[in-house]
């Protein structure tokens, strides 16, 4: 799922009726703008030109012309061909001239979002291991401080700053950090330059001296081993971007003596691990998108040969935690949208499997976690989320939320004895909120609402969810959030989100960042388009491989329902998506670009056949399960290449467009927003605005500091509103 990345803070909606605005309020909404103030304008300035060089491939008796090619540096993952950072420089300058008119606005936006943004913000504390953690931001800090005191203690002590970390670099990343079970050792990973491939160190929080263990080249995870001298790390390919093994490294010793308790000869497998609730069993796992193999090693021996639960010739997808001597497990083994069993693990062949939950066609089982006592699982009913615990006895209890639609998961629940669960819940117009919930006596305690320093009045904002067809006659879900007041009469303005591949979908989530622009008049809806899993497993692989055209029809269709209710005109729809998302915006863009106001495409996926066709790209082999393997396959050659977005781009007339990416981005290569750009710039027979940003020194998740990332959606709004003719 590397493509797949957490868009913040958008998703779902609450089912509500609309209310009536004050006249106040009407009058904050901007008139429609007319069809001259849609389209943003080519600057005075001449937009870059990148330079043309032949170049073709064949593939099945079919030649690929690609006069872009060359922007592909020859010695990626390094890039350092003057031509190419030039190019790419050029286009920084152009995006740059865009923003100086746009200053105000942008730090208008700016300082909305900030304001929004809780300054000190703090966690709810949690107990783990004798101990109290809790993590805040320091006034004016872009990075979390981490403390804790010992129960027996009133002395809190910082054991973590990663604002500290973070000083000598423009770019960092936290990927993990983990204390050794006797509580004296932390280790911790992280990266400089947007790559992800993660530097581990360990440090000795007694004297405060770093040891001279330093692990290179990691996935980013840690586990530590029960006796605190050792930890557990994925170990990455020298040459490509994927975990080729889990190794052990015995603290003192030099990485090069590290052993591999598993190692993955298929790179097409991606390869992750982690602790069981209990902490009894480490598990590994690999696989791809509809295969999983899972294996166990003991917690006290990594050195102990490890046990296979499940194999990759079964061809189902697993999740595992274990308690009171039995493996859990959900696997859509019987059932595509999963069951729970369970197998003693004392002998946990596949054989001994023993259904708890049956899978449904109505209930999609996505998570749980193990507790001594209960086990926790969230679903999901016709794309409404349920959290359910469940007793050992096989008892049930639905947790009562105050909404009826939101997003809930699994809070910080670190003690696996503890009687309480700590629950994460938030909606389309409720903050995030922390919630622990008696088992016992099922009472639901709120332990924290997400702060909103500007001020916040839900009862001002409106959610519904409604039903689009699309063009095979299937409904999709679409979730829509406004201001009360707003007026289905198509005079005001909507922003249009998607994303739908991985079966990751946009649960109803708050954003504080959109509040900007649902107060600036405008209706906010989110496409849950096939390819996503809002509505059960069978939903994601109706827009994966030979179906992945309908994830793209199904954006457009919800689009044209939404002008045909009157929520919005054709023509006064922004839109965006990231990564596979920004696939979509592509693939949507070439389509019906008469829709829309303006294309935000963020770290798109937009070369697809080309990616596809190259072997050597770290990320190719593994996503082959998603999107076909063209190099094989001739008929999955024809397909993509016939929905491929840059492939596809012709001479005609498209909206303004906003196109992002970030040099060392290991997902998405940032020669496909350049290609994309360029191809783009060359054929398109309008005056509309088209620049890119290319973060010259991050990866996929652009920038890294919690400010850093507001100004960037800033100026990513910026040029939303500047398509609607809104200029403050």
């Amino acid at each position: 799922m590397l493509r797949q990345i957490f868009i913040p803070a958008v998703a779902l909606c609450s089912i509500a009726i609309l209310a009536g605005c004050s006249p106040s309020q009407e009058s904050q909404m901007p008139e429609k703008p007319t069809t001259e103030k849609q389209r943003l304008q080519q600057l005075s300035i001449a937009a870059p030109q990148a330079n043309k060089i032949p170049f073709s491939a064949e593939y099945h008796g079919k030649t690929i012309n690609d006069h872009f090619n060359w922007l592909k540096d020859a010695g990626y993952p390094e890039v350092d061909d003057q031509a190419i950072i030039d190019y790419l420089n050029e286009e920084n300058a152009y995006f740059n001239a865009f923003l100086t008119p746009q200053k105000a606005l942008v730090d208008t936006l700016f300082e909305e979002f900030k304001g929004r943004t809780n300054d000190v913000e703090s966690s709810v504390p949690w107990i783990e291991n004798d101990y109290e953690y809790k993590s805040f931001y320091k006034p004016g800090e872009e990075y979390l401080t981490f403390s804790r005191r010992k129960l027996d203690s009133d002395e809190e002590v910082v054991f973590l700053s990663v604002t500290e970390l973070a000083k000598p670099f423009d770019y960092f990343t936290m990927d993990d950090w983990e204390i050794s079970p006797n509580n004296q050792l932390i280790a911790y990973s992280y990266n400089t330059n947007g790559d992800e491939r993660y530097r581990i160190v360990v440090k000795d929080l007694t004297t405060g001296q770093m040891l001279s263990d330093e692990l290179t080249d990691t996935s980013g995870d840690i586990v530590f081993s029960a006796d605190s001298q050792s930890i557990v790390y994925g170990s990455l390919a020298s040459d490509r971007w994927y975990t080729e093994s889990v190794k052990v490294h015995t603290l003192g010793s030099k990485q090069a003596s590290d052993k591999a308790i598993f190692s993955e000869s298929d790179d097409g497998f991606f390869i992750g691990f982690g602790l069981t609730s209990s902490n009894e069993y480490l598990v590994i796992s690999t696989g791809q998108s509809e295969t999983s193999e899972v294996y166990v090693v003991p917690a006290t021996d990594f050195t102990a040969a490890p046990v296979q639960l499940v194999s990759r010739e079964q061809q189902f997808l697993s999740k595992i935690d274990h308690a009171n001597g039995y493996f859990y497990m959900l696997a859509n083994d019987t059932h595509t949208n999963s069951r729970l069993a369970k197998v003693a693990d004392a002998e946990p062949i596949y054989a001994n499997w023993e259904t708890v939950i049956a899978g449904s066609n109505e209930r999609y089982l996505m998570e749980m976690q193990t507790f001594q006592k209960f086990i926790t699982v969230a679903s999901r009913e016709n794309g409404i989320e349920r959290f359910t615990i469940y007793d050992y006895a096989g008892k049930e209890q639905d947790v009562e939320f105050p909404e009826s639609v939101f997003s809930v998961s699994n809070g910080n629940n670190r003690e696996f004895k503890q009687d309480f669960v700590r629950i994460n819940y938030n909606s389309m117009i409720t903050p995030s909120t922390v919630f622990d919930y008696n088992v016992v006596n099922k009472d639901l305690v709120t332990k924290k609402v997400q702060e909103i320093p500007s001020g916040y009045d839900k009862s001002q904002y409106v959610t519904e969810r409604i039903m689009a067809p699309a063009r095979d006659g299937v409904l999709v879900p679409v979730t829509l959030v406004y201001k009360k007041g707003f007026k289905k009469d198509a005079s005001q303005p909507m922003h249009l989100y998607g994303y739908g591949a991985y079966g990751a979908t946009i649960s109803p989530r708050f954003s504080t960042t959109r509040l900007s622009i649902l107060d600036r008049g405008f209706s906010y809806a989110i496409a849950h388009v096939r390819g996503s899993d809002m509505l059960g497993h069978q939903w994601y692989l109706d827009g994966k491989l030979d179906k992945r055209v309908n994830t793209f029809n199904d954006f457009v269709d919800v689009a044209r329902h939404l002008v045909s209710q009157k929520y919005v005109a054709e023509g006064n729809i922004s839109v965006s998506g990231r990564s596979a998302g920004g696939e979509l915006m592509g693939a949507v863009t070439i389509q019906a670009p008469e829709l829309w106001s303006s294309v935000t495409l963020g770290v798109p996926f937009v070369d697809v056949l080309n990616t596809m066709l190259d072997a050597t790209l770290p990320l190719t082999p593994p996503e082959w399960s998603e999107w076909g393997n063209p190099i094989e396959d001739a008929v999955a050659f024809d397909y993509i290449q016939s929905y491929s977005p840059y492939d596809n781009i012709v001479a005609r007339e498209y909206p303004p467009m906003l196109v992002t990416g970030g040099l060392n981005d290991p997902r998405v290569t940032y020669w496909e927003p350049a290609k994309w750009t360029a191809k783009m710039r060359e054929l398109k027979t309008d005056d509309n605005l088209l620049v890119m940003r290319i973060n010259m020194g991050a990866g996929h998740f652009s920038n890294s500091g919690r400010y850093g990332r507001l100004r960037d959606y800033a100026e990513e709004t910026a040029f939303m509103l500047a398509s609607h003719g809104i200029t403050e």
